[in-house]
């Protein structure tokens, strides 16, 4: 499993060690009434926001015990992006591979914890509510004016294309077999991560990143 946020400008930020447990909080929205004959009466509406939430921490130096890759970011600059990303009013994508979660959403809240023994490491929590489109029917749409200025901009929804990881004994032709379904787009992927991989398909190696066409 490997947790991923992508904003709008494509900028990919790979979280380095992968938290204990990933909680998503979801709840149902309710509006009470009061009736004289009934007392208080709820109403179901629709679904709220879902929040996803884990704990973790940047390792002020790479241990290939529990981190994901070898250039892991500074600490504090990562917990600075975070803070940008949580200032921002546009939402960024959060993709963990391996699981269901490929949507987008604002960094709602997140916590940095310095620990005794523990030099150059951060530990925080972070906490991310998804995102929902808000359609507000303005005075010209509601006249049946058209065009841009009726439009609000919206921000980039396409998927995240799906990432593997090379494992001991991956070759090409048998990633694409179990990934794509046939042996013989084993060259779609090549081109697709031709920069990675080098002049030689046959030269891949594990831990290696291949984006699936």
């Amino acid at each position: 499993m490997d947790i991923y946020l992508i904003d709008a400008s494509g900028e990919k930020f790979h979280f380095p060690v992968n938290p204990e447990e990933i909680s998503i909080r979801r709840d149902k929205q309710f509006e009470t009434f009061n009736l004289l004959s009934l007392g208080e009466v709820d109403a179901a509406q629709q679904e709220k926001v879902k929040e996803i939430a884990f704990s973790s921490f940047f390792p002020k130096t790479y241990d290939p015990s529990y981190c994901r890759y070898r250039n892991i970011p500074d600490p504090r600059t990562a917990m600075n992006r975070l803070t940008i990303w949580m200032n921002s009013k546009q939402p960024v994508r959060l993709l963990i591979t391996d699981t269901g979660v490929n949507v987008l959403v604002f960094v709602a809240a997140h916590t940095s914890v310095f620990r005794g023994g523990e030099p150059g490491d951060i530990s925080f929590d972070v906490t991310f509510r998804t995102w929902r489109e808000m359609k507000v029917r303005t005075a010209a749409a509601a006249s049946g004016t058209s065009g841009s200025a009726a439009k609000a901009a919206r921000p980039d929804t396409k998927p995240v294309p799906k990432v593997v990881t090379v494992a001991a004994g991956d070759t090409l032709s048998g990633i694409a077999k179990r990934e794509l379904g046939s042996s013989s787009k084993w060259s779609a992927i090549y081109e697709k991560n031709k920069a990675l991989i080098g002049s030689d398909p046959n030269r891949i190696f594990p831990g290696q990143k291949l984006v699936m066409p």
